[in-house]
């Protein structure tokens, strides 16, 4: 269990879950760098925030709602949440599905939907946010969320999202991998693969650079391993 002054941002569990200096550059070393697509995403993701809340019969809509887990170490802001009624949970789900709301009469199954400009991304970084919000959720209104979904701008497309265990697990081994990061405050070597393309962070990471210093770095070593191994002979 973290305390508040440990928690860390949620973003950056996309981060650390498609490229791990990437993440380190950000919230280690404090760079970022805007580009067009981070633009775009920012502009996205601001318009969407204000938008302010929603209300009908049967759902009601927070957008920007502030998200927090003392158990993950994570804290932001839902693009969107949905609340859709419900019948009242039967006795003995532990947790429930729905969740009471503050002044609002029934019972309430939260679904948090996230905004992305572009496609989905290779591996499962879109998901492991999200789901990282949905157990922030959780956490908050003590409820068990079954899924939520990425909704793509570029593609106008919504793409529903379980949160099965395989998930879960994964989002919460991101969790503890990016507090080890942190807390170690060392930035990983650069991938240097199809990932660095589009980075917003390239110019920051010089990848090739970065990977010819390691490489000079070894060598230096092993030249320097020898010679000391030389002066060690009888």
């Amino acid at each position: 269990m973290y305390c508040e002054d440990d928690l860390l941002p949620l973003s950056g569990i996309q981060r650390l879950a498609f490229c791990e200096r990437q993440a380190a550059l950000v919230h280690i070393e404090g760079l970022w760098v805007e580009n067009r697509f981070t633009a775009e995403g920012n502009l996205l993701h601001q318009r969407t925030h204000e938008a302010g809340t929603e209300s009908r019969a049967d759902l009601r809509m927070a957008r920007g709602l502030a998200l927090r887990s003392l158990t993950l170490g994570l804290s932001g802001q839902g693009d969107v949440v949905e609340f859709h009624r419900s019948d009242e949970p039967l006795s003995g789900s532990d947790p429930p599905p729905s969740a009471r709301l503050p002044g609002v009469d029934g019972w309430w199954r939260p679904f948090p939907v996230e905004y992305k400009r572009g496609k989905p991304k290779p591996g499962h970084c879109d998901e492991a946010q999200l789901c990282a919000q949905a157990m922030c959720l959780e956490e908050m209104f003590r409820v068990r969320i079954s899924g939520g979904a990425l909704f793509y701008a570029s593609s106008r497309r919504r793409v529903d999202i379980p949160f099965d265990e395989a998930l879960r697990e994964t989002t919460r081994a991101l969790a503890q991998r990016f507090h080890d990061l942190v807390e170690a405050g060392v930035t990983p070597p650069p991938p240097a693969d199809g990932r660095c393309k589009d980075c917003s962070q390239r110019d920051s990471c010089v990848p090739a650079s970065a990977a010819a210093a390691d490489s000079a770095s070894a060598w230096l070593r092993l030249q320097l391993a020898a010679v000391v191994a030389g002066e060690e002979e009888p």
